[in-house]
């Protein structure tokens, strides 16, 4: 069973960039479907981004509209770990941000990833 670490959140101010870090417990996920999401108190949980396997070490993007010019998803570790590079936050970024990974991309988006890191916290104050 695979374990995702997630870390890097923390309380930043508006226009702060942040990087978030999800390190797996064993190096298999190279050619996985790995993704962020989020959920705000209240909210339903949104898909981030997440990244595709191409083929070695290559990997597709993607991002939702209100977060694509400020969001770079990446693969580090041959593949096997995710970041997220965040810039010009806003207040309505605060959430708990979840790294996730699935054999299957479609799963992944669905929300349905077989591994799920623990959560980091990202708070943006005005």
């Amino acid at each position: 069973q695979v374990q995702l670490v997630d870390s890097g959140g923390g309380l930043v101010q508006a226009g702060d960039s942040l990087r978030l870090s999800c390190t797996p417990s064993e190096r298999t996920l190279s050619t996985y479907a790995m993704g962020w999401f989020r959920q705000a108190p209240g909210k339903e949980r949104e898909l981030v981004a997440h990244t595709t396997f191409r083929r070695a070490l290559t990997y597709d993007p993607w991002y939702p509209d209100p977060v694509k010019r400020r969001v770079t998803i990446y693969r580090g570790d041959a593949g096997n770990s995710l970041y997220l590079q965040m810039n010009n936050l806003k207040p309505e970024d605060t959430a708990t941000y979840y790294c996730a990974a699935d054999p299957e991309a479609q799963t992944l988006v669905a929300g349905k990833s077989a591994y799920w890191g623990q959560g980091t916290q990202v708070t943006v104050v005005s």
